[in-house]
């Protein structure tokens, strides 16, 4: 990194926060640290919140009209569900071992289960709108992005209004006599995913039904409504000292930030994201995991600020932005292997094919721009005991 920090999260030089440290100048006493009653009390709220937001979800249909309540009933039960079960994970040692490691990959299948629709309708928009962007056309051909954000494509084909161009990029430059054909292809290529996603969202739809009424998800939501009201505990818990658990989240984002080659993500434009753009391999990008894997720990670092600190957790704003790099991050690799997914279909035109191979190299630069801006916003914080 450009700049040296000291570790907080290293006793040899970390600075006690004033508001905990116990032997403060003048001899008075600290607050307590956070113990073991304040990570029950977390789990209750959270398991609380899970149950708001079952019920709303069970009374608006169990989303099967897709109204605006039941989205976001099941963005609560999502949000809920990842805080129960990273809570789960950071602070194991104070918690039922057994109890713990059965509770936390349900919770896990529970989320990613619910989460895979709203990424199929994301990753669409995403993808929509930037084939239109870089048709640079003023107004797209039929199957354009506006079934994505909310608007109806006629059959007659009606046109949408360019979107505003993303930061840096200039203004949309107007369609030629020459530019036809490859505007065309991407008229076709955004009618191909639209098909292909469309039909990805309705299948995780439908899976998400079928896992809310099955037998498994009876069995979890059980124990988490016992959880409101009983956190299983260890006998030693109620006073142990929450912060060194918290603190080693902390290291291990540290340590995994550490691995990644900041060097090369601090070059705004780098080669970097079009390496391995044509293998044959419809597996995830190479590059990719680690990253996914910081943001993860990220979300684990932040869910323990928030068990120590309750309400009133500070606002990192420098974190709060690293957070948002990596979810652009997560959104922009998705879709490139989504137009990658795409530009494999059987006898597709040359036309369509070369529109998803220019929207995959969008999407792999917009992955190099989302690790710039993380490297730009990591490099000027230390991550410290939450």
């Amino acid at each position: 990194m450009a700049q040296q920090h000291l570790d907080p999260t290293d006793p040899a030089t970390a600075r006690p926060s004033p508001a905990l440290d116990p032997g403060r100048a003048g001899g008075t006493p600290g607050p307590r640290p956070p113990t073991g009653d304040a990570l029950a009390g977390y789990l209750r709220a959270q398991a609380t919140e899970f149950l708001r937001a079952l019920r709303l979800h069970r009374e608006t249909g169990n989303g099967q009209n897709g109204t605006e309540d039941s989205v976001d009933a099941a963005r609560a039960l999502r949000h809920s569900a990842r805080r129960i079960s990273g809570s789960l994970h950071t602070f194991r040692p104070l918690l039922d071992a057994d109890w713990s490691e059965e509770m936390r990959p349900e919770l896990a299948w529970l989320s990613g289960t619910l989460a895979l629709e709203h990424a199929c309708a994301a990753r669409l928009e995403r993808l929509l709108l930037a084939l239109h962007r870089l048709s640079g056309s003023a107004a797209f051909p039929a199957q354009s992005a506006a079934s994505a954000v909310g608007g109806r494509v006629t059959g007659a084909g009606r046109s949408v209004p360019a979107p505003a161009t993303a930061a840096g990029r200039g203004p949309a430059v107007p369609a030629t006599a020459d530019r036809g054909n490859l505007t065309v292809g991407a008229a076709k290529a955004g009618a191909l995913l639209e098909r292909q996603l469309t039909l990805a969202r309705t299948r995780a739809h439908s899976t998400a039904l079928q896992a809310l009424g099955s037998s498994r998800f009876h069995a979890v939501a059980d124990k988490v409504a016992v959880l409101a009201s009983e956190v299983p505990l260890t006998p030693a818990a109620s006073g142990a000292d929450l912060r060194p658990l918290a603190a080693a989240a902390g290291e291990r984002l540290t340590d995994a930030v550490t691995a990644l080659p900041l060097v090369t993500a601090g070059h705004p434009y780098n080669a970097e994201a079009l390496i391995h753009g044509l293998s044959p391999d419809p597996a995830p990008h190479p590059q990719d995991g680690p990253w996914h894997q910081v943001r993860l720990l990220l979300r684990l670092h932040r869910y323990a600020g928030e068990v120590l600190h309750g309400d009133g957790a500070p606002l990192d704003v420098r974190l709060l932005t690293a957070g948002q790099a990596l979810n652009l991050h997560r959104d922009a690799s998705e879709a490139a292997a989504a137009a990658a997914s795409a530009a494999r279909t059987p006898r597709i035109a040359p036309a369509t094919a070369y529109a998803l191979g220019v929207l995959h190299a969008d999407q792999r630069h917009e992955v190099e721009a989302a690790r710039f801006a993380f490297q730009q916003s990591w490099q000027k914080q230390a991550v410290g005991t939450p």
